[in-house]
């Protein structure tokens, strides 16, 4: 018999696997989730692979429905405009948090990723270093409870911030790499407080856009 540790450490790896999968869009919402599959890819036994699954589940990234299976988790409107006015809440709080904090390597890289998202024509390459460029700026702080927090409402987002992404036209793309290069700007300036009201605008931005495309979710559950 495995350990329970062991099964604790495999379940932990294949979380991590699905979770990244999802992130990439290689599961976008409503995909099925195949436990025999996940067990073969990842070399895991069944029981991490449902560890793995309900951990998932508890983070919002994955449906369970008892004796039917695994699906990635899909959001309404309603649902991804409630995450995002949470994230133009926390998000800010955090920045302030993190940013006096920031030295001057990371402001360079901070500097490096908005020039290339700029530069780059490629959703997903924006994508990548759009997710890479904010959570980098709130490196600066370590908390309790809120890095985790606003990891898991990015998480969360990242299928619906794909499809805004190629739903961008020019003047999106370009207000969004302005805001980029102000934020690093404030955060070089220690201005603080223009840093956060940047950050809450950029988010909320987002917001109002996907909110412009409701085809894109989930209906809303039935009562």
């Amino acid at each position: 018999m495995t350990p329970p540790r062991e099964h604790g450490a495999a379940a932990a790896h294949v979380a991590d696997l699905i979770r990244e999968a999802i992130i990439r869009g290689e599961y976008p919402p409503g995909a099925r989730i195949r436990q025999e599959e996940l067990a073969l890819e990842s070399g895991a036994s069944r029981v991490p692979v449902r560890e793995a699954l309900r951990m998932l589940e508890a983070e919002g990234l994955v449906t369970l429905v008892a004796n039917t299976g695994a699906w990635v988790s899909s959001l309404s409107l309603s649902e991804c405009q409630e995450i995002y006015r949470v994230r133009e809440r926390v998000e800010p709080l955090l920045l302030r948090m993190s940013g006096p904090n920031l030295d001057e390597q990371t402001l360079q890289s901070l500097e490096s990723l908005a020039a290339r998202m700029a530069e780059s024509d490629d959703p997903e390459t924006f994508l990548e270093l759009d997710r890479e460029f904010h959570l980098l700026t709130y490196t600066g702080t370590e908390t309790v409870v809120l890095t985790e927090l606003v990891h898991r409402l990015w998480n969360r987002t990242q299928s619906y911030r794909r499809v805004y992404t190629r739903l961008m036209d020019d003047r999106a793309r370009r207000t969004v790499h302005d805001e980029h290069r102000l934020i690093v700007g404030a955060l070089r300036d220690h201005d603080i407080d223009a840093a956060e009201s940047l950050l809450a605008g950029h988010i909320r931005r987002t917001r109002r856009q996907l909110a412009s495309h409701p085809e894109v979710f989930a209906p809303p559950a039935e009562s």
